[in-house]
C-alpha cells in the first residue's frame, strides 16, 4: 500500500513525482514566468531585436568596407560568413533563451554550469561597448542641437574655436580646383576638434571638462533609463518608435542622397566590383568582424531578448527574418551614404576616395560637411543626427 505523498518508482525504474508535488511547482514555474515577463506579441520581440542589431554599424561601418574590399566583390566573403555563421549562431543564441526563459547568464548556469563563465565573458563585451557607444550618443546629441543654429556652426570659419588656418571650403575659390592652402585646416574638422572634443596638444595636458558633452551624456543615459525602466514592459512600448523611425530617416535620407548631383558616381564607387580583392586576407577578416558585431553575435543580449519569448514561439522563421532585415539595412545604407558622398566630391572637384570615411570620421566629419552644401542643410543634419540617435539608442537599451 502506498503512503499519499510520497514518490515511487515507476515500472521503468523512473520516479514517479505525485500530482500534489507538481501542481505547486508548474504554478511556481508560472509565476516566475509573469514576474519575469513576456513581450505582448511577435511585434515587440521582432522590433526589440531589430533595434539591438540594426545600429551604427549598418550606416558607417559597412558601406566604408564594401568600397575599401572591392565594392560588390565584398558581398561573397560577407554572405559565406553571414550563412555559415552568422545565421546560425544568431538562431542558437536565441533559441537557448527561449528554451530556458533565462538571461544571458543564467540561461547558461540552467543548460550546462560548468559554461556559466560564458554569460560572464558576454556580459564583460556588452559593458565595454555601451560604454563607448553611449558616448557616440552624446556627440550624436551635441550635433544635433547645434543643428538648430540658424548658421550650421561647422560651415564657416567665423567662430571663437576656429584658428587662423581654418578655412571655409563654400566660399574659398581654392577648393573648386581641388587645391588647398598649405597648413589648412576645414570648418568642419575644426568644429570636430576645437568645439566638440576640445582636442589638446598632448597626453600631458587633459584640458577642462566638456560640460556641453557631459551634460549631453547625462541625457543619454537618462533617455536609456526610461525606456528600461519597467523592463520588457516598457522596452517593447519604445520600440515600436524607435526601431521604425530610424528607417523613416533612411528611406528621406536615400530619395534626397539618389537626387543630387553626382550620386550615381558615389553609387557606381561604392559597388563596383574589383574580384582581385578577394586573396587578401583583411578582406576576408573584415566579412567576419562585421558579421558578428553587426548582429550582436556573444554578447548574450539575443539570449536575453530571446528569453521574454513564449516557449513554442517560431524562432527559427523569426531570426531569418531578422538577419535578412539586418543585411538589407546594411546595403541601402550604403546607396543612402555613398549617394551623399559622390555629390560631395563633384562640389569639391575631388576623388571620391578623398572624401569616403568610416566610423565618427563619416558620422562626424564627412557627412556633416555634405549638409552644408545642401539646400536647407538645417533640416538635413537634424534628420541625419536623429537617425544615428535612435540606431545607437536601441543598440544601448
Amino acid at each position: 500500500m502506498e503512503r499519499k505523498g510520497f514518490s515511487h518508482s515507476g515500472t521503468n525504474g523512473s520516479t514517479v513525482i505525485p500530482e500534489a508535488e507538481e501542481k505547486p511547482r508548474k504554478e511556481k514555474g508560472k509565476n516566475e514566468l509573469e514576474d519575469r515577463g513576456q513581450w505582448t506579441n511577435k511585434v515587440e520581440f521582432v522590433l526589440s531585436v531589430a533595434g539591438e542589431i540594426i545600429g551604427l554599424g549598418n550606416v558607417w561601418r559597412f558601406p566604408y568596407l564594401c568600397y575599401k574590399n572591392g565594392g560588390g566583390a565584398f558581398f561573397i566573403p560577407y554572405l559565406i560568413f553571414l550563412f555559415a555563421c552568422g545565421i546560425p549562431v544568431f538562431l542558437l543564441e536565441t533559441a537557448l533563451g527561449q528554451y530556458t526563459s533565462q538571461g544571458g547568464v543564467t540561461a547558461w548556469r540552467k543548460i550546462c554550469p560548468i559554461f556559466e563563465g560564458i554569460g560572464y565573458a558576454s556580459q564583460v563585451i556588452e559593458s565595454y561597448l555601451n560604454i563607448y557607444y553611449i558616448v557616440i550618443l552624446a556627440w550624436a546629441l551635441f550635433y544635433l542641437f547645434n543643428s538648430f543654429a540658424a548658421v550650421l556652426p561647422w560651415a564657416t570659419c567665423d567662430n571663437t574655436w576656429n584658428s587662423d588656418h581654418c578655412v571655409d571650403f563654400l566660399n574659398n575659390s581654392s577648393w573648386e580646383n581641388g587645391s588647398q592652402p598649405v597648413n589648412s585646416t576645414s570648418s568642419v574638422i575644426e568644429f570636430w576638434e576645437r568645439r566638440a572634443l576640445g582636442i589638446t596638444d598632448g597626453i600631458h595636458n587633459l584640458g577642462t571638462v566638456r560640460w556641453e558633452l557631459a551634460l549631453c551624456l547625462l541625457l543619454a543615459w537618462i533617455i536609456c533609463y526610461f525606456c528600461i525602466w519597467k523592463g520588457v514592459k516598457s522596452t517593447g512600448k519604445v520600440v515600436y518608435f524607435t526601431a521604425t523611425f530610424p528607417y523613416l530617416m533612411l528611406i528621406v535620407l536615400l530619395i534626397r542622397g539618389v537626387t543630387l548631383p553626382g550620386a550615381t558616381e558615389g553609387i557606381m564607387f561604392y559597388l563596383k566590383p574589383d574580384i582581385s580583392r578577394l586573396g587578401d586576407p583583411q578582406v576576408w577578416m573584415d566579412a567576419g568582424t562585421q558579421i558578428f558585431f553587426s548582429y550582436a553575435i556573444c554578447q548574450g543580449c539575443l539570449t536575453a531578448l530571446g528569453s521574454y519569448n513564449k516557449y513554442h514561439n517560431n524562432c527559427y522563421r523569426d531570426c531569418f527574418m531578422l538577419c535578412f532585415l539586418n543585411s538589407a539595412t546594411s546595403f541601402v545604407a550604403g546607396f543612402a551614404i555613398f549617394s551623399v558622398l559622390g555629390f560631395m566630391a563633384q562640389e569639391q572637384g575631388v576623388p571620391i576616395s578623398d572624401v569616403a570615411e568610416s566610423g565618427p570620421g563619416l558620422a562626424f566629419i564627412a557627412y556633416p560637411r555634405a549638409v552644408t552644401m545642401m539646400p536647407v542643410p538645417q533640416l538635413w543634419s537634424c534628420l541625419f543626427f536623429l537617425m544615428l540617435i535612435f540606431l545607437g539608442l536601441d543598440s544601448q537599451v
